[in-house]
């Protein structure tokens, strides 16, 4: 049962001094710090680089493959001004109600400014090299564009194009995105691409580790849940009951939930990389606790009262005050448990956000 405090957003707030937010990743990405909390246990600080020495032989990590696309796109609008256009997902073609021509391509944006935009504009981008027309007003800043780019050429023209879509506590005004992001601010498994913001969890890995998991009896399988902008939207309600997340896409291959099905039935453990890959399993486990393949729209919000079927625990970075990641930790760890932990961590000096240390959550 929920707690009435425990549906009050202010509860989920905490203070972070700036300087604990990281603003470039550590020196190797399993040099990072991990905080191990298992239930009411003390926590212990330990590197990235010795999970496969905390996990057991016969646990199974699951991993979000999902590539971050350079989705930010700067242009112009027919007759002046600038807009920006931040890649969402493809706009489904059977729920639109326009025609949609062949030889373009649709997506869903979040754009701004909006208030200059209406549908027929044309927007360009690339110095004019790529048109974008708007196809429809969605309202909340979304907006479809239809591209004046075949299917087959559209991810490689975005490759081109593109920016990487940092989160806004990355502070890149000065410089720009550097070559170091473009690597770093993706996984080293990234293979699926779509996503707008990585699954930072994952960041921590590294082929070594990865192979030292498998040789400590630590097997790894796969999801992909496309992170969209929604990543990065604060609750606005004071009461999180109200709030509704964004749907993200998500694919569970076969292969994947047989694995997470035969390890439950050994007795193995289920850890989750990240709350994308949490939500992304919740979603196709049912009240049975068998885990299903499929495909489809994530929307699930985890909040406290929440029931796991999925996931026996959790590997996470740290995250923002008062949003809806912060609430799906607490619904796994407990609210009063994870605020004073999150405590914790600010007087250790635990980095935080994307580029951040982790944490490894077993209730």
């Amino acid at each position: 049962m929920t707690r009435d405090t425990d549906s009050n957003l202010e509860a989920y707030d905490f203070h972070l001094p700036p300087e604990n937010i990281a603003q470039l990743p550590a020196d190797r990405r399993d040099n990072s710090r991990l905080l191990f909390i298992a239930g009411s246990n003390t926590p212990e600080h330990h590197r990235f680089s010795e999970l496969p020495d905390i996990l057991r032989p016969g646990d199974l990590i699951i991993r979000n493959d999902t590539r971050v696309i350079p989705a930010r796109l700067l242009g112009k609008r027919s007759g002046g001004g600038k807009t920006e256009a931040l890649l969402m997902h493809p706009a489904a073609r059977s729920e639109e109600d326009y025609p949609q021509e062949t030889d373009r391509v649709y997506w869903v944006c979040l754009a701004k400014p909006c208030n200059h935009l209406k549908t027929g504009k044309i927007v360009t981008f690339a110095n004019g090299s790529v048109e974008g027309r708007v196809e429809k007003m969605l309202g909340g800043g979304r907006v479809i564009f239809s591209f004046n780019i075949s299917e087959n050429n559209f991810m490689p023209t975005i490759e081109r194009i593109g920016e990487l879509p940092l989160p806004p506590y990355i502070d890149r005004s000065r410089e720009g995105v550097t070559s170091s992001d473009r690597e770093r601010y993706q996984t080293t498994f990234a293979k699926e691409a779509g996503a707008v913001a990585a699954p930072t969890a994952g960041l921590h890995f590294t082929p070594e580790l990865d192979q030292k998991l498998a040789q400590n009896g630590i097997n790894i399988a796969t999801v992909t849940l496309h992170v969209g902008p929604g990543t990065f939207r604060p609750i606005i309600a004071d009461n999180i009951n109200e709030h509704r997340m964004d749907g993200e896409y998500y694919v569970v291959p076969e292969s994947t939930a047989q694995s997470i099905n035969r390890t439950k039935a050994a007795g193995g453990r289920v850890i989750a990389v990240g709350t994308t890959s949490t939500r992304t399993l919740e979603t196709v486990t049912d009240n049975d606790g068998i885990t299903h393949s499929g495909s489809g729209w994530a929307d699930l919000f985890i909040k406290p009262g929440y029931k796991f079927k999925a996931i026996d625990g959790l590997i996470t970075n740290f995250h923002l005050p008062k949003s809806s990641l912060l609430v799906l930790v607490s619904a796994l760890m407990g609210r009063e448990r994870m605020l004073a932990v999150y405590a914790d961590a600010v007087q250790a000096g635990y980095r935080f956000y994307s580029y951040g240390d982790a944490m490894l959550l077993i209730p």
